[in-house]
C-alpha cells in the first residue's frame, strides 16, 4: 500500500488523496450520514458554524470485514462537536469530541482536472500512538471512498488498517 498521510508537525497529520469527482458527489459522501456511514462513520453534520457534528462509529457497514474481538468496544461509540468552518462543498472543519483543546478535523475538496482532491487535515493529536491510529485510519476510510466512487468491491477495513498501522509506525 502506498501511504497517503503525511506528519505535518508533532499534532497533525494531513492525508491528500484523489477521488473521482465531481467536487459535489465528493461533498455528498463527506457530508450525508448515511453516505459517510458506508466508508467512516454515520452521523448527522449541522453545516453551519457552531453546528452539532455527531460521528457514530460502525466498521461493520465498511466492508465484510467484521470487528475483531480487540476493537468491539469501539463499535457504536459516538463522537459529538461542532462545526468550526463550513463552506460548501469546498471545506469543513469540526471539533473531534465536545471540548476545545480535543483534537480538530478539516475536509478540503480542491478540483483536480475532472477529479477531486480530498484532504484532510487532523490537528491537534496528543500522542504518537494516536497519531500512527488516525493516520492508518484515515488512509483506509478514504480508499474505501474511492472504492465505493470508482464502483469497486470495498476492502476488507479491519486488514488493510493493520497493514497500514504497520507502515506508519515506522513513518511517523
Amino acid at each position: 500500500m502506498n501511504p497517503h498521510v503525511t506528519a505535518v508537525d508533532n499534532t497533525t497529520i494531513r492525508l491528500e488523496r484523489i477521488l473521482p469527482g465531481p467536487i459535489e458527489r465528493v461533498w455528498s459522501y463527506v457530508t450525508d450520514s448515511k453516505k459517510r456511514g458506508q466508508w467512516f462513520a454515520s452521523g448527522e453534520f449541522e453545516l453551519k458554524v457552531g453546528g452539532k457534528a455527531e460521528l457514530v462509529f460502525d466498521h461493520d457497514n465498511l466492508s465484510d470485514e467484521r470487528y475483531p474481538a480487540d476493537a468491539l468496544k469501539h463499535k457504536g461509540k459516538v463522537v459529538t462537536g461542532t462545526v468550526v468552518r463550513c463552506e460548501p462543498p469546498h471545506l469543513l472543519t469540526f471539533n473531534w469530541g465536545p471540548n476545545p483543546t480535543d483534537s480538530e478535523i478539516t475536509f478540503e475538496l480542491s478540483h483536480s482536472g475532472d477529479n477531486v482532491l480530498l484532504a484532510i487535515t487532523h490537528r491537534n493529536i496528543q500522542t504518537r500512538d494516536l497519531k500512527v491510529n488516525y493516520a492508518s485510519g484515515w488512509d483506509t476510510h478514504t480508499a474505501i471512498l474511492e472504492d465505493i466512487l470508482t464502483g469497486t468491491p470495498r476492502r476488507p477495513f479491519w486488514t488493510a488498517h493493520r497493514e497500514l498501522v504497520k507502515s506508519y509506525e515506522q513513518r511517523i
